[in-house]
Protein backbone atom coordinates (compact mmCIF):
# COMPACT_ATOMS: atom_id res chain seq x y z
CA UNK A 1 0.00 0.00 0.00
CA UNK A 2 2.94 2.28 1.02
CA UNK A 3 4.59 1.63 -2.86
CA UNK A 4 1.16 2.30 -4.45
CA UNK A 5 0.28 5.89 -2.22
CA UNK A 6 4.19 6.43 -3.30
CA UNK A 7 3.50 6.37 -7.22
CA UNK A 8 0.07 7.86 -6.49
CA UNK A 9 1.78 11.27 -4.74
CA UNK A 10 -0.58 10.88 -2.36
CA UNK A 11 -0.34 9.55 1.56
CA UNK A 12 -1.57 6.00 2.55
CA UNK A 13 -4.39 7.73 5.03
CA UNK A 14 -5.54 8.97 1.56
CA UNK A 15 -5.78 5.48 -0.24
CA UNK A 16 -7.48 3.84 2.49
CA UNK A 17 -10.15 6.92 2.16
CA UNK A 18 -10.41 6.14 -1.46
CA UNK A 19 -10.77 2.43 -0.81
CA UNK A 20 -13.26 2.60 1.73
CA UNK A 21 -15.59 5.18 -0.52
CA UNK A 22 -15.24 2.35 -3.24
CA UNK A 23 -13.16 4.76 -5.74
CA UNK A 24 -10.91 2.09 -6.51
CA UNK A 25 -11.31 -1.99 -6.77
CA UNK A 26 -10.59 -3.70 -3.57
CA UNK A 27 -6.69 -5.56 -3.98
CA UNK A 28 -5.65 -9.52 -4.73
CA UNK A 29 -5.49 -11.07 -1.48
CA UNK A 30 -3.13 -14.10 -0.58
CA UNK A 31 -3.71 -14.55 2.98
CA UNK A 32 -3.46 -11.51 4.81
CA UNK A 33 -1.12 -9.81 1.78
CA UNK A 34 -3.32 -7.22 -0.16
CA UNK A 35 -1.73 -6.95 -3.74
CA UNK A 36 -2.18 -4.30 -5.76
CA UNK A 37 -1.21 -3.52 -9.70
CA UNK A 38 -1.43 -0.96 -12.62
CA UNK A 39 -4.78 -1.00 -12.54
CA UNK A 40 -5.04 0.74 -9.08
CA UNK A 41 -2.43 3.09 -9.97
CA UNK A 42 -4.36 4.32 -12.59
CA UNK A 43 -7.60 5.23 -11.29
CA UNK A 44 -5.75 6.92 -8.83
CA UNK A 45 -4.08 8.87 -11.24
CA UNK A 46 -7.60 8.82 -13.43
CA UNK A 47 -9.13 10.44 -9.67
CA UNK A 48 -6.20 13.45 -9.29
CA UNK A 49 -7.08 14.33 -12.80
CA UNK A 50 -10.81 14.53 -12.22
CA UNK A 51 -10.15 16.35 -8.96
CA UNK A 52 -7.88 18.86 -10.94
CA UNK A 53 -10.56 19.80 -12.96
CA UNK A 54 -13.14 20.69 -10.40
CA UNK A 55 -14.56 16.73 -9.83
CA UNK A 56 -15.61 16.05 -6.55
CA UNK A 57 -14.82 12.91 -4.94
CA UNK A 58 -19.04 12.31 -4.48
CA UNK A 59 -19.10 13.09 -8.02
CA UNK A 60 -15.80 11.07 -9.15
CA UNK A 61 -17.93 8.17 -6.81
CA UNK A 62 -20.79 8.37 -8.91
CA UNK A 63 -19.13 8.05 -12.22
CA UNK A 64 -16.86 5.18 -11.09
CA UNK A 65 -19.98 3.20 -10.41
CA UNK A 66 -21.52 4.16 -13.81
CA UNK A 67 -18.43 3.21 -15.58
CA UNK A 68 -18.08 -0.20 -13.78
CA UNK A 69 -21.18 -1.14 -14.46
CA UNK A 70 -21.07 -0.08 -18.09
CA UNK A 71 -21.02 -2.26 -20.81
CA UNK A 72 -17.32 -4.12 -21.28
CA UNK A 73 -15.70 -3.44 -24.53
CA UNK A 74 -15.60 -7.50 -24.94
CA UNK A 75 -19.49 -7.71 -24.58
CA UNK A 76 -19.61 -5.78 -28.01
CA UNK A 77 -16.53 -7.28 -30.25
CA UNK A 78 -18.80 -10.01 -31.67
CA UNK A 79 -20.77 -7.40 -33.26
CA UNK A 80 -19.69 -6.34 -36.82
CA UNK A 81 -16.66 -3.20 -37.00
CA UNK A 82 -18.52 0.21 -38.22
CA UNK A 83 -18.63 0.58 -41.94
CA UNK A 84 -17.63 4.04 -42.29
CA UNK A 85 -17.34 5.55 -38.22
CA UNK A 86 -13.66 5.68 -36.62
CA UNK A 87 -13.87 4.14 -32.84
CA UNK A 88 -12.08 6.47 -30.26
CA UNK A 89 -10.27 5.10 -27.74
CA UNK A 90 -9.98 7.64 -24.45
CA UNK A 91 -8.96 7.45 -20.98
CA UNK A 92 -11.93 9.12 -18.58
CA UNK A 93 -10.11 12.62 -17.92
CA UNK A 94 -9.46 12.87 -22.03
CA UNK A 95 -13.58 12.35 -21.77
CA UNK A 96 -13.79 14.89 -19.34
CA UNK A 97 -11.80 17.17 -21.30
CA UNK A 98 -14.19 17.04 -24.14
CA UNK A 99 -17.07 17.84 -22.50
CA UNK A 100 -15.53 21.03 -20.11
CA UNK A 101 -17.31 19.51 -17.08
CA UNK A 102 -20.50 18.13 -17.90
CA UNK A 103 -19.39 14.60 -17.60
CA UNK A 104 -21.57 13.83 -14.93
CA UNK A 105 -22.37 10.21 -13.53
CA UNK A 106 -26.39 10.66 -15.25
CA UNK A 107 -24.67 11.83 -18.64
CA UNK A 108 -22.07 9.11 -18.49
CA UNK A 109 -25.21 6.28 -17.84
CA UNK A 110 -26.66 7.91 -20.58
CA UNK A 111 -24.23 7.49 -23.41
CA UNK A 112 -23.30 3.88 -21.98
CA UNK A 113 -27.35 3.27 -22.65
CA UNK A 114 -27.17 4.70 -26.34
CA UNK A 115 -24.54 2.74 -26.92
CA UNK A 116 -21.59 5.61 -27.99
CA UNK A 117 -19.32 4.46 -24.90
CA UNK A 118 -18.07 1.51 -24.00
CA UNK A 119 -14.97 0.47 -21.60
CA UNK A 120 -12.40 -1.31 -21.63
CA UNK A 121 -10.21 -1.60 -18.33
CA UNK A 122 -9.70 1.49 -17.37
CA UNK A 123 -10.26 3.28 -20.61
CA UNK A 124 -13.24 4.44 -22.62
CA UNK A 125 -13.92 3.66 -26.25
CA UNK A 126 -16.23 6.15 -28.26
CA UNK A 127 -18.04 3.77 -31.14
CA UNK A 128 -17.42 7.54 -33.25
CA UNK A 129 -15.04 9.63 -33.60
CA UNK A 130 -17.15 12.29 -35.77
CA UNK A 131 -20.35 11.98 -33.07
CA UNK A 132 -17.94 12.43 -30.49
CA UNK A 133 -16.53 15.57 -32.36
CA UNK A 134 -19.73 17.32 -33.09
CA UNK A 135 -21.39 16.78 -29.52
CA UNK A 136 -18.23 18.27 -27.99
CA UNK A 137 -18.58 21.12 -30.70
CA UNK A 138 -22.05 21.40 -29.20
CA UNK A 139 -21.62 21.26 -25.82
CA UNK A 140 -18.42 24.54 -26.60
CA UNK A 141 -21.56 26.50 -28.29
CA UNK A 142 -23.44 26.05 -24.73
CA UNK A 143 -25.53 23.04 -25.40
CA UNK A 144 -26.10 21.08 -22.23
CA UNK A 145 -24.49 17.74 -22.92
CA UNK A 146 -27.76 16.34 -21.25
CA UNK A 147 -30.27 18.03 -24.27
CA UNK A 148 -27.26 16.67 -26.92
CA UNK A 149 -27.34 13.23 -25.37
CA UNK A 150 -30.91 13.41 -25.70
CA UNK A 151 -31.53 14.45 -29.04
CA UNK A 152 -29.06 11.89 -30.30
CA UNK A 153 -31.16 9.13 -28.48
CA UNK A 154 -34.45 10.61 -30.73
CA UNK A 155 -32.07 10.94 -34.04
CA UNK A 156 -31.09 7.23 -33.18
CA UNK A 157 -35.00 6.16 -33.26
CA UNK A 158 -35.35 8.25 -36.57
CA UNK A 159 -32.26 6.88 -38.07
CA UNK A 160 -33.29 3.08 -37.00
CA UNK A 161 -36.40 3.49 -39.16
CA UNK A 162 -34.85 5.28 -42.32
CA UNK A 163 -32.79 2.56 -42.35
CA UNK A 164 -35.05 0.03 -41.95
CA UNK A 165 -37.12 1.57 -44.82
CA UNK A 166 -34.23 1.66 -47.27
CA UNK A 167 -32.48 -1.70 -46.20
CA UNK A 168 -36.49 -3.12 -47.17
CA UNK A 169 -36.45 -1.09 -50.64
CA UNK A 170 -32.99 -2.06 -51.27
CA UNK A 171 -33.58 -5.65 -50.87
CA UNK A 172 -37.10 -6.05 -52.35
CA UNK A 173 -35.55 -4.40 -55.58
CA UNK A 174 -32.10 -5.30 -55.60
CA UNK A 175 -29.74 -8.36 -55.35
CA UNK A 176 -28.50 -9.40 -51.33
CA UNK A 177 -25.24 -8.57 -53.30
CA UNK A 178 -26.17 -5.20 -54.39
CA UNK A 179 -27.59 -3.97 -51.25
CA UNK A 180 -23.96 -2.78 -49.55
CA UNK A 181 -23.26 -0.99 -52.94
CA UNK A 182 -26.31 0.57 -53.08
CA UNK A 183 -25.91 2.07 -49.30
CA UNK A 184 -24.31 5.16 -50.32
CA UNK A 185 -27.13 6.38 -52.36
CA UNK A 186 -29.59 5.80 -49.48
CA UNK A 187 -27.18 7.53 -47.31
CA UNK A 188 -27.02 10.84 -49.82
CA UNK A 189 -31.38 11.03 -50.19
CA UNK A 190 -31.27 10.73 -46.11
CA UNK A 191 -28.78 13.96 -45.97
CA UNK A 192 -30.41 15.53 -49.06
CA UNK A 193 -33.38 15.29 -46.93
CA UNK A 194 -32.39 16.23 -43.41
CA UNK A 195 -30.49 19.52 -45.11
CA UNK A 196 -33.28 20.54 -47.06
CA UNK A 197 -35.45 19.77 -43.90
CA UNK A 198 -33.43 21.79 -41.69
CA UNK A 199 -33.49 25.02 -44.10
CA UNK A 200 -37.31 25.12 -44.14
CA UNK A 201 -37.41 24.68 -40.29
CA UNK A 202 -34.62 27.76 -39.64
CA UNK A 203 -36.33 30.09 -42.38
CA UNK A 204 -40.03 29.07 -41.15
CA UNK A 205 -38.45 30.20 -37.32
CA UNK A 206 -36.89 33.30 -38.58
CA UNK A 207 -33.31 32.31 -38.46
CA UNK A 208 -31.45 35.03 -40.47
CA UNK A 209 -29.15 32.42 -43.09
CA UNK A 210 -25.48 33.72 -43.49
CA UNK A 211 -24.22 35.40 -46.33
CA UNK A 212 -22.92 33.37 -48.97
Amino acid sequence: MEELAAAAGITVRTLRFYRERGLIPPPRREGRIAWYDTRHLARLRTIAALLERGHTLNGIADLTTAFESGRNVREVLALPAPSEEEPVRLTPEELADHFAGEVTAENFAAALDLGYLVTDGEEIIHISRRLLDVSAALVREGIPLAEVLKAGSRVREHADALAELFTEVLRAHAGEDDVWRLRPLAKSVVEAELSLALDRRLRAGGATEPDA
